[in-house]
């Protein structure tokens, strides 16, 4: 499976064309949109969230409820493009070029890269693309990944970890109950201690015009043994599923199982048993991997974590230069959320269901969905046995 996405953050729209679906797979519109409303959730969100109500339609390779295998069109309108159309429009409008023209560089994000790179003296044009808006589509994307991968049992839940400098205990739970009771937490943090505290730092890094990052863990279960391979670099899961997930907007930081703390282990407590089961077949008797041996799947729960750093859209902004005079300035300020990690806990599990059903199809590669299931079920049935 492949996708590209294309749109701008205060343009008419954002459209994904997905192509490589099986076909008759079950599609439900209404599992995207509950995946689009979870993203927009979230203590620490800014007005933005107020304006838009994300929708998708549907514009191709969906028929009465069920896949084509042709390629699928998504698109999400954005409804603050009404107060942007001169603005942002694709033919000239007098007037409209030197409106809201960014000039002054944000540090931290792409603005000065980007414009540099592409000759652009409005770095608008560089900062429409680089948002974080874009993860709207990304999550309608990896929402159809989910259906894919809830057919061959498989789900996938998420949890935030730390805000600032608050850091929760990391509770282990059956993962169902893991997803319903993250779905009610503001931050999506399943320490009752942790979360107000997590709240009460973003309400501190508004009031002082500043913002919060911190870190996701996404979930995965029911998983296959064998996903990616060992034979090839780019064929590696795991480095495809680390890829995936600083291709986030404002992520500097990804590691899987127990990650950076097994520079500190001995080999004895980072690696995991193997074990045997008549009726299973192999697991392991811990899950310190994550997943992933090899940059295969294992067949435990794939655990992969993400650092977010803090947006970099300041109300209290730090110093730049603007590209006109050279002369210092403070940067330009665009509306923005104080603090977007646990909606980005959202956007993560996306990227992370994608990759997972791209690698479903390509160890299972079948036009449709019922010659995929019968694969996969045969395939199972073999891991258990071997």
């Amino acid at each position: 499976m492949r996708y590209l996405t294309a749109g701008e953050s205060h343009g008419p729209q954002l459209t994904a064309i997905i192509e490589g679906v099986p076909s008759n797979l079950p599609f439900s519109v209404d599992k995207i949109n509950e995946q689009l409303a979870r993203r927009q959730k979230g203590h620490g969100r800014g007005r933005r969230m107020q304006i838009e109500k994300d929708q998708v339609k549907v514009l191709s390779g969906v028929r009465h409820g069920y896949t084509t295998g042709a390629p699928i069109t998504l698109v999400v309108e954005n409804n603050d493009w009404t107060h942007w159309q001169g603005i942002m429009s694709a033919e000239p409008v007098e007037g409209a070029e030197e409106k809201r023209r960014v000039s002054r560089p944000r540090p931290g994000h792409a603005d000065l890269n980007g414009a540099i790179k592409y000759h652009q003296r409005d770095m608008r044009n560089i900062l429409e693309r680089s948002s974080a808006r874009e993860t709207t589509i990304r999550v309608a994307v990896g929402a159809v990944a989910r259906q894919l991968l809830e057919a061959f049992g498989i789900r996938i839940g998420g949890q935030v970890l730390q805000i600032g400098n608050v850091v929760a205990k990391r509770v282990d739970l059956p993962l169902d109950e893991l997803i319903t009771r993250t779905e009610e937490s503001p931050v999506r943090c399943l320490d009752e201690e942790a979360a107000p505290l997590m709240m009460a730092a973003i309400d501190k890094a508004k009031e002082e015009g500043d913002s919060l990052g911190g870190i996701v863990e996404v979930i995965v279960d029911g998983v296959p043994i064998g996903l990616g391979s060992h034979v090839q670099w780019d064929r590696k899961l795991d480095g495809r599923l680390a890829q995936a997930v600083m291709s986030i907007q404002a992520f500097k930081g990804v590691e899987i199982g127990i990650g950076f703390e097994a520079a500190g282990k001995p080999g004895s407590q980072v690696h995991d048993e193997i074990l045997w089961n008549e009726e299973t077949g192999y697991s392991r008797k811990t899950n310190r991997a994550g997943g992933l041996e090899g940059g295969m799947s294992t067949g435990m729960p794939i655990v992969v974590r993400g650092v977010m750093k803090p947006i970099p859209t300041l109300y209290k902004p730090l110093m730049s230069v603007d590209i006109d005079t050279r002369e210092a300035f403070s940067a330009s300020i665009e509306r923005s959320d104080s603090c977007a990690v646990p909606a980005a806990s959202v956007v993560a599990e996306a990227v992370v269901a994608w990759e997972i059903a791209s690698a479903m199809c390509e160890k299972f590669p079948s036009d449709s969905m019922d010659d995929m299931l019968e694969n996969v079920s045969q395939y199972r049935a073999y891991t258990e046995k071997f």
